[in-house]
């Protein structure tokens, strides 16, 4: 008999965790219907009859949050036999809170008290005996880290699942009586078992069911009831919670020694220290990226560049030819058409093998990444970041994407889930990949290289461009209607310092990494072989035909009609302005397309060859202002289609990429036009443009911010 299980509890309680050792590779991740919030769906691996459904990590079922909302209407709506309630033992009063409302909805609970190590180790005593008759459903220890207690948990849940189920009432006569009132308004409208639920929602004044049941409540008797313990009904109710949650710790918790700080609490003295944090962060993050970007990860990609899509290398004495040329030897031996040879070696061949020779890089940052979120330090960090990003209309948790957008992109626009609120989720989007990725790191060493002789100061000042872009971008956006309102409220938990568990680091570092091959992988083949086609082909003679030259292809006369308006940029010739379009591709084609707009067959990831020819088309100041613009911009095809995705909505993916062209071309302008005034003086219409932009940008970083109180998340009743 097939069973549904929800799993449900605060976040970082373990949840993920348990849901990891629960279901292993047996798991589907997608999206909720209609919203934004990340759905994880499995089949626990010791029984595939029962599908287990691992809900957001939520501190209760009121609808302020996206997360929220989402976890009730689905244990509301949907079919669930029994709820998994895993909580933090460690923090056991806290967890408690939810576990109450979960009591009242009319499904068999079962309680898993997790973190079972760190409760030992601090000496804390758990009665689970006489937690579990005063919640009234079965409660058991578990340690999900090291695998405790998981059978017992399953075998418990199979037992109690199509069980007659009592509903937990906490409550005293005169709010029984009042909740009674209300039940007699759902007859017909609920099913009888999500009535006390109901009941106590109606009671708390909740709009959003309210409105989902479409009722007109007489408050005569809230309003009374409020007068009655001078206080709102919602308060009530959480009072009320509270002091059955503190009689249940009063008999099944007694807690160990507290005059010893803990390990975590000593590191943490220390890592987010007032001073010393962002110091302290900025080597951890510098040592990431260093062993990720210069070191192994760098090896990796070296070996897959140069040898397997290169020059190809030696294996025990004998030496093994490159892809390109093994399959190119066996085209020409079978006597393929050149066109065909070109499609696949050119196009197919080079395309993907530009995203997979990025991949080593890209699964090395993943691990270490991956490592610092499952011992703890990544929460850290965005509280670290938190008192920084709230001042330009941000909270802390808008820093995780950037900074995983650091590596690629795509994952940093996935890690915007996180984030609470609905418009600091979509301002987070749309400014996370103005941070450089590791794709534009050829851009920026080759426009160092070529245009100004290696100086060290030009990548650094990428980076502080992408930063600047965000801080202002955020400025200026929380300051219209649409994303007006105070930064969702940091509410994160501290989890306690562990080491990390090798299987789960593995799989997120796996599950990352073949999503990046996977979602960059398909869109970069089907682009590739368009531009291909693109460049080798056009009109000659009145037909169409492969060309020598590249001047005459569709490629060229497809750039020369949209070249101008680069031109107040500094940069309206077309070789530049087609090398921006592939970019969109993969930002690494930047660098591949001047090679080959240029007459190179093979370019070096720094764009070594073609340094003499290309200087020859800038200057400095174009030069920079063609690296703000592909900096700034629309990023690559895999992260527009994750903006797509985690939007999930046309307009607001349309004003996205639109804003993020916009003002990556006022940059740019501003950048080359002003410069031209300040360097070589020279004034004109493009100045006065530049000039005019600039103060408008000033006038949005200053102007008196917008109210929107706007609802965000809508909730229905089936």
């Amino acid at each position: 008999m097939s069973l549904s299980v929800a799993l449900a509890g605060n976040p970082n309680s373990g949840k993920t965790t348990l849901f990891n050792v629960l279901t292993g590779t047996n798991q589907f991740v997608g999206n909720w219907p209609g919203v934004t919030v990340e759905k994880k769906e499995g089949k626990y691996k010791g029984d595939k009859e029962v599908k287990i459904t691992d809900l957001p990590g939520i501190y209760s079922l009121s609808p302020y949050t996206l997360e929220e909302v989402v976890a009730r209407e689905f244990l509301l709506n949907e079919k669930v036999d029994v709820i998994l309630n895993i909580i933090d033992g460690s923090n056991l009063e806290r967890n408690l809170y939810l576990t109450t409302q979960l009591l009242e909805l009319g499904i068999p609970v079962v309680v898993a008290v997790n973190m079972l190590d760190v409760i030992e180790k601090r000496g804390d005593i758990i009665d689970y005996n006489r937690l579990s008759q005063e919640l009234g459903c079965p409660v058991l220890p578990i340690s999900a880290l090291k695998n405790k207690g998981i059978q017992e948990i399953m075998t418990k849940i199979k037992e109690i699942a199509f069980q007659p189920y009592e509903l937990k009432n906490i409550y005293n006569k005169e709010i029984n009586e009042v909740l009674d009132i209300f039940k007699s308004l759902l007859v017909d409208k609920v099913d009888t078992t999500r009535t006390l639920f109901y009941s106590i929602k109606l009671l708390e004044r909740d709009n959003k069911i309210i409105s989902a049941l479409n009722l007109d409540i007489d408050e005569t008797q809230i309003i009374a009831l409020e007068k009655k313990y001078d206080d709102d009904s919602e308060s009530i109710i959480t009072n009320i919670r509270y002091s059955y949650i503190t009689n249940i710790m009063k008999t099944c918790y007694k807690k160990g020694s507290t005059e010893k700080l803990s390990i975590s609490d000593k590191i943490d003295k220390v890592v987010t220290h007032r001073i010393l944090a962002l110091p302290i962060f900025a080597f951890v993050m510098w040592l990431v990226y260093y062993l990720s970007v210069n070191t192994v990860g760098s090896i990796a990609t070296d070996f897959v560049n140069d040898s397997i899509f290169s020059d190809g290398f030696e294996l025990f004495g004998m030496f093994i030819p490159s892809i390109p040329e093994f399959v190119t030897n066996g085209l020409e031996v079978i006597g393929c058409a050149t066109w065909l040879q070109g499609l696949i070696v050119d196009g197919i061949i080079g395309g993907v093998g530009s995203v997979l020779g990025f991949v080593p890089q890209m699964l090395v940052l993943f691990l270490l990444l991956a490592i610092l979120e499952d011992c703890g330090y990544m929460a850290r960090i965005a509280f670290i970041m938190d008192r920084i990003f709230r001042k330009f209309g941000l909270s802390g948790k808008s820093f995780i994407p950037m900074l995983i957008g650091t590596g690629c992109g795509v994952p940093g626009v996935m890690a915007s889930r996180t984030i609470e609120s609905d418009r600091d989720r979509k301002m987070t989007i749309i400014t996370t990949t103005f941070i450089p990725c590791s794709a534009k790191l050829p851009i920026i060493a080759l426009i160092a290289g070529a245009l100004f002789n290696g100086a060290s100061w030009v990548a650094p000042s990428a980076y502080f461009l992408g930063i600047g872009a965000i801080i202002i971008s955020g400025i200026i956006l929380k300051k219209t209607k649409m994303f007006a309102g105070d930064p969702s409220p940091f509410v994160m938990e501290m989890p306690v310092y562990h080491l990390p568990r090798i299987k789960n680091v593995l799989r997120s570092m796996w599950e990352r990494g073949w999503s990046f091959i996977k979602k960059a992988g398909t869109i970069i083949l089907l682009s590739t072989i368009i531009i291909w086609f693109l460049q080798s082909f056009g009109f000659e003679n009145g037909s169409l035909t492969m060309v020598e030259d590249m001047n005459h292809s569709f490629l060229a006369m497809i750039g020369q009609t949209f070249a101008w308006i680069f031109t107040p940029l500094g940069w309206g010739e077309w070789k530049a302005a087609v090398a921006s379009i592939t970019g969109l591709v993969a930002k690494e084609n930047v660098v591949m397309t001047f090679g080959q707009l240029y007459g190179f067959a093979e370019v070096a990831e720094d764009g070594v060859e073609i340094w003499s020819t290309l200087a020859t088309s800038f200057t400095m100041l174009s030069a920079y202002s063609f690296l703000a613009f592909n900096l700034l911009c629309a990023p690559c095809f895999a992260a527009i289609g994750a903006i797509k995705r985690e939007m999930n909505n046309k307009k607001w993916t349309i004003f996205a990429i639109t804003y993020q062209c916009v003002f990556a071309y006022i940059i740019a302008l501003i950048i080359y036009q002003i410069g031209n005034l300040i360097f070589k003086g020279i004034f004109g219409i493009g100045t006065i443009v530049a000039i005019v932009l600039l103060m408008s940008m000033i006038y949005l970083l200053i102007r008196p911010i917008k109210e929107n109180n706007k609802w965000e998340v809508e909730f229905s009743v089936k």
